[in-house]
């Protein structure tokens, strides 16, 4: 009977952490979409193209409640923002100065929804988020 030398266990394992930390890190969640493309899917979704002003007008205006999406991401949203309650720093949005924004679909999806109901205490609509992107997009 041949037996494992307890060293090729601690490089299995070894590489099995390793391995299992990298699937989980951040750099692992590779670029899915882009800013142009989630632009055309939410104007799909409204059955109308995103609308540059109208996504202006919501960015920086409050929608009912104590903040409005420049609140957060700054006006404009070209420089670093910094979070209303916590104070988190967060990256710029527009995707011409920030070019990991709006690339990962999962991201996309939780942040609309998170950043929706704090702003609009619901949901935004396709519409709504199809004029933000058309916005975002347009920023040079």
């Amino acid at each position: 009977m041949t037996s494992i030398r307890p060293s090729f266990i601690r490089v299995v394992f070894t590489a099995i952490a390793l391995g299992s930390a990298l699937m989980l890190s951040p750099a692992a969640q590779a670029a899915d979409t882009s800013a142009a493309e989630q632009l055309q899917h939410w104007s799909a979704q409204a059955g109308t193209p995103g609308n540059v002003g109208k996504g202006e007008v919501f960015f920086n205006s409050r929608q009912g409640g104590e903040w409005s999406c420049a609140s957060c991401h700054g006006t404009p949203p070209t420089t670093q923002g910094k979070h209303a309650n916590t104070g988190k720093v967060i990256a710029p949005l527009a995707p011409a100065f920030n070019p990991k924004a709006f690339t990962v679909i999962a991201k996309v999806d939780k942040w609309f929804r998170r950043n929706c109901n704090d702003v609009l205490s619901r949901e935004c609509s396709a519409s709504e988020k199809a004029d933000v992107l058309a916005y975002l997009n347009s920023l040079k």
